[in-house]
Parts: structure tokens; C-alpha cells; sequence
């Protein structure tokens, strides 16, 4: 809200003024983002989740980044700013190393706005799972021209760049996705950028992509001036669970043994709370790196042998799943939850996904997911709404029949797949 006018998108990406008082509406602006169908935003529809706002003394002007575009919109009027790029708006999808069409890219979040630039992140949607892959990508524009000024690739570019020796193989070249479609972070005052990044493809197998795989599922610092990386903590070493960082970072100031720190805490979906200080990125409390389970049923599956884990704050989400965890309402619903449960391998936090099916927990849409944390600075406590939900992760042969995924094994497995394959080589299932 600026003055008495409300600024709002639509999950169909329109952008509504409307008069904070009344609701009358005052003016509309339509992409028309539906034109190229649903394809690449998911099967439930399309996902938008806001506009930015700037203004120089002079002009002032709503931003929307809808699909693969820009626009800058003239806040009193709705109509676009024809000075801005071509004719009120620009491409985001050119300067990627490759071409990427819009079925391949997509805008869920709203842009951030410092000094006169206007950033703008990523997503690329996780049904594509093939080689050359567009990877993500933070751009920052000029708020008045539409010119880029820079632009942050989440996935290392050359074998020069930090991060290329985490993956193996060169697999870098060919390897996309690693998104920041969550909420950006900006210390205005500290011109610094928190981003959120998102698993590289495939989601759940990482065979082409040996390595820890930075900078995915990290949190990266920016110069928000220039783009450059200032700072980065890695939440989840070459992931193969989904547990892409999808919340906004908190910035916040704490006292730790009565040091006053500005810090910013990141909530994970896998229930951790990461926090550093906001400039340097030294964890406020220490993070220890913990061996983890690397045994796996999925050829071509090479794990990463450690994972970080907070010493504090403790895990908001319950974590990984045992028998013991069987739903025991009465005794005859214990018996079925056990005996469905001993079809699945089971195991801590951080257990491979699998052939048979890993009951995994929190799932990949659990824990902090999108809507994050919120701080009360006066009392110094962290709210976070977390899901308490599981996944069978469970990978398949590919089949072939889907031209978006080429990859030898992938989560897209048909329902019973992991019972029918069992019995088949075993007889009667797993016990």
C-alpha cells in the first residue's frame, strides 16, 4: 500500500489499484500470462505472490515480473512505461548462456527494489528433469531503462568460478534449476541480498551431478550494487530430498551472551533454523557437519557423506521416521500403519531416497516451506509455522514417455510401482 492505494497481483498475474478505503477499483493491468497456458507453472494453475514499488520523486512505478517478463507499470495511470525496455517491459529469459523459452521459466515471487534497481529471481519447474536445463539465475535491472546490470548465476558458468569443483565431472555444463522462486531478503541499509536457492534437477537423484553442488540449497549474500557473491552457507550437500530453501530469510537482531548481532536466520523444510551474522555468514551457534546414511538401492546414486545440523536453534520439525512413529489410535489401526510402514525403507534424517520407497519426514513440502518465519523483536522469538507431513520418495526406472525428463531415474514412478516391483522379484513384498 503507498498512500491510499492498494497495489495487488492476481495468481493469474494481473495487477489491480484499488483505493485502500473503498476497494473501489481503479485502474487493471493484464499481462495476459495465460496465453501460453498453464504449462510451466504447475499443475494446479498459475502462482504469483506479489508486485514491487519505486519511485524516484518524479515517476513512480509498480513492477510486475510475470513468466518471462518485466513490467514497469505507471502507478497512477496502469498503463506501461514505454521507456522501460521495449515498450514497458523486458525479456528475462535472454543473457543464459543458451536459448530458454518460457515454457522453461517462470516468475512465482515479486521483485525486490533498491536505489533504482529492481531485482528479480528464478524458477525453473521441477517436471524438467533432462540435460542443459536452464539454470537459476538473480538479475538486477535498471528501474528506469530496463537494462540489466548484473546478473547472478546459482550454478557455477566456467570452471573459474567458485563452486565448480563441487560438481564433478564438469557437471556444471549441463545441470540447471538450483532456483530462487522464494522471497529475496535485502538489507537496505547494508545494500546486502539474502537468496534462498532452491535442488538443481533431478530433485531425487543426482547421478549426473556428482559433487556437493554449489550454490544449491544454500543461502547466498549479494552486493545488492553489483551482484557479487559476498558470502554463502550450503544447508544441503548434493541434495537428493527436495529440501529446497523455499522460505524468505528473517533479518534480525539477537543478543547472544550479551552481544548485540545482526543476524539472518533461514527455516529450512527439513525443520533447521540456520542463522549467521547477517555480514560475515559465521553461524551465531556452531553448525556441525554429521556423517549420514549413504546406503543405496538406485544405481548411479552417490551420497553426500556428511550434512550440516545446527547445535541451536533445536529442529522446529520432527524429524525422520521409525516404526515407533506408527500411528496407535487403537490397536487395530497400529497394526495397519506397521505393515504399511514395513513396505518402506525407513530410517533418520537425511535417508536416500530409494527403489523400495524412503518414508521420509518432513517431507518436501514440509517443515518452514513458503510461509517461512516471522520475528517478534521485542520479546526475540522466531514464529515458525511448520507441516507435518511425509513422503514416500521413492525413484523409478524412467519409462521414456515423457520428453521432459531424460534422466535414467526419476520420482515420477506410477502408483503401487513400488509393491508391484517387489512382488515380482521377491514374491510376496517386503517384510
Amino acid at each position: 500500500m503507498v498512500g491510499d492505494v492498494l497495489y495487488l497481483s492476481t495468481m493469474y498475474m494481473r495487477v489491480a489499484a484499488l483505493d485502500a478505503e473503498t476497494g473501489a477499483e481503479l485502474w487493471i493491468f493484464d499481462p495476459k500470462a495465460y496465453r501460453g497456458g498453464p504449462k510451466g507453472v504447475g499443475p494446479r494453475g498459475f502462482k504469483h505472490r506479489g508486485v514491487a514499488y519505486w519511485s524516484d520523486g518524479d515517476a513512480d512505478r509498480v513492477f510486475l515480473n510475470s513468466r518471462d517478463r518485466l513490467y514497469a507499470i505507471d502507478a497512477a495511470t496502469g498503463e506501461l512505461d514505454r521507456g522501460f525496455g521495449e515498450g514497458g517491459s523486458v525479456l528475462l529469459t535472454e543473457g543464459h548462456g543458451g536459448p530458454v523459452t518460457r515454457h522453461e521459466f517462470d516468475q512465482t515471487s515479486p521483485p525486490v527494489v533498491f536505489e533504482d534497481l529492481v531485482i528479480v529471481g528464478s524458477r525453473v519447474p521441477d517436471r524438467l528433469q533432462r540435460k542443459f536445463d536452464p539454470p537459476g539465475t538473480v538479475q538486477g535491472f535498471d528501474a528506469r531503462t530496463g537494462e540489466r546490470r548484473w546478473v547472478f548465476f546459482t550454478i557455477p558458468q566456467s570452471n573459474d568460478d567458485v563452486g565448480a569443483d563441487t560438481w564433478e565431472d564438469g557437471s556444471w555444463r549441463y545441470t540447471g534449476h538450483a532456483n530462487v522462486w522464494g522471497l529475496i531478503s535485502l538489507d537496505a541499509g547494508r545494500g546486502l541480498l539474502y537468496l534462498p536457492t532452491s535442488t538443481p534437477s533431478s530433485d531425487y537423484w543426482g547421478g549426473r551431478r556428482l559433487g556437493a553442488n554449489l550454490f544449491a540449497e544454500s543461502l547466498v549474500c549479494l552486493d545488492a550494487r553489483t551482484g557479487r557473491r559476498q558470502w554463502h552457507f550450503q544447508a544441503v550437500h548434493h541434495g537428493v530430498w527436495d529440501y529446497d530453501l523455499a522460505a524468505a530469510p528473517n533479518l534480525v537482531t539477537i543478543t547472544v551472551d550479551g552481544r548485540e548481532i545482526d543476524a539472518v536466520a533461514q527455516v529450512s523444510k527439513h525443520g533447521f533454523t540456520f542463522v549467521f551474522d547477517r555480514v560475515t555468514g559465521k553461524p551465531v551457534w556452531p553448525i556441525r557437519e554429521r556423517a549420514v546414511d549413504t546406503e543405496t538401492d538406485v544405481p548411479g546414486k552417490v551420497l553426500h557423506p556428511t550434512q550440516p545440523f545446527p547445535t541451536k536453534p533445536p529442529p522446529f520439525s520432527a524429524q525422520g521416521v521409525a516404526l515407533e512413529d506408527a500411528n496407535d489410535l487403537t490397536p487395530e489401526i497400529h497394526a495397519v500403519a506397521v505393515a504399511e510402514m514395513k513396505r518402506f525403507r525407513l530410517g533418520p534424517l537425511f535417508t536416500p531416497s530409494s527403489l523400495q520407497g524412503t518414508l521420509q519426514r518432513p517431507g518436501s513440502s514440509g517443515g518452514g516451506n513458503w510461509g517461512g518465519a516471522a520475528f517478534d523483536p521485542e520479546t526475540g522469538l522466531l514464529y515458525v509455522r511448520t507441516s507435518e507431513d511425509a513422503d514416500t520418495n521413492q525413484l523409478c526406472v524412467n519409462a521414456g514417455d515423457d520428453p521432459e525428463v531424460d534422466f535414467e531415474y526419476s520420482n515420477k514412478c506410477p502408483y503401487g510401482a513400488t509393491l508391484v516391483m517387489y512382488q515380482e522379484a521377491d514374491g510376496p513384498g517386503p517384510a
